[in-house]
């Protein structure tokens, strides 16, 4: 009955692509590839499972559909507002007659700490045994298809922490603006530090466009923002402690005249 409710769900959830595919290995006649798929729960990963096999390898049936997954899901009764302990992990995998196939892919997203993520390799066997290489093959796949899912996680991650940076500096440009000339500046303002303390006029422009950045760029940028960041803010307390503080004969007695 399991097996049954998998194929009718397969059959009637929208086929996605895949997040990544591996590149193909061929070995002695055996081809191994593999897909990584989002998904949030045990039932959505043993759904993109099924798809691969009674759907997207419909025309051409691999031998096997090996697979593995990892997902954080809510504990029962629980509704994730008390915070991490609410979540619990949840991870499995399939052999699909390929002994320790599916414990090989696991241990591949165990080691990059994928998480909501599954993972299918499939293999067309080629008519030659391969004997122990066949692991290395199942793993190696895996682990380019997790390697690149991780990167994605991590450079979405800090695609939204540029995004804060870049309003936190905004918002701090506009302050030292205020303070030094009462006249504030757009918060769309991305110049530089250099020429908003300077006094030079301040053109107006869009904001950065991170769409096509890649991962090591986006942490020099981060450096460079928070960089900027603690920059302004020195700036800003030293103007405030130029206006708190006594001028000279401010509170002072009146000289008395003889």
């Amino acid at each position: 009955m399991g097996t049954l409710d998998a194929f009718i769900s397969s059959q009637r959830s929208p086929i996605s692509d895949p997040a990544f595919t591996s590149q193909e290995i061929v070995d002695r006649g055996s081809v191994f590839v593999a897909n990584i798929y989002h998904a949030v729960t045990p039932q959505e990963a043993k759904q993109r499972v099924e798809q691969m096999k009674r759907v997207v390898h419909s025309s051409k049936p691999a031998t096997h559909e090996m697979a593995a997954w990892r997902c954080m899901v809510l504990r029962p009764g629980c509704t994730g507002l008390a915070g991490p302990g609410d979540f619990e992990l949840q991870s499995g995998y399939k052999d699909d007659s390929e002994r320790w196939g599916g414990g090989k892919i696991l241990n591949a997203m165990e080691r990059l700490a994928i998480l909501d993520a599954v993972v299918i390799v499939s293999r067309w066997y080629g008519g030659a045994l391969l004997g122990p290489a066949r692991f290395d093959h199942i793993a190696q796949c895996a682990t380019e298809v997790a390697r690149k899912f991780k990167d994605q996680e991590e450079l979405l991650e800090l695609k939204t922490l540029l995004e804060s940076l870049d309003d936190i500096l905004a918002s701090l440009r506009q302050e030292y603006k205020k303070l030094s000339t009462d006249e504030p500046c757009s918060s769309q303002d991305t110049t530089s530090t250099a020429e908003t303390l300077s006094g030079l006029p301040i053109p107006v422009v869009k904001k950065p466009d991170y769409a096509t950045i890649d991962v090591a760029k986006a942490k020099r940028l981060v450096r460079v923002r928070e960089g900027s960041i603690a920059s302004v803010k020195l700036l800003i307390a030293k103007l405030q402690a130029v206006e708190t503080s006594p001028r000279t004969g401010e509170g002072s007695e009146p000289t008395s005249q003889t």
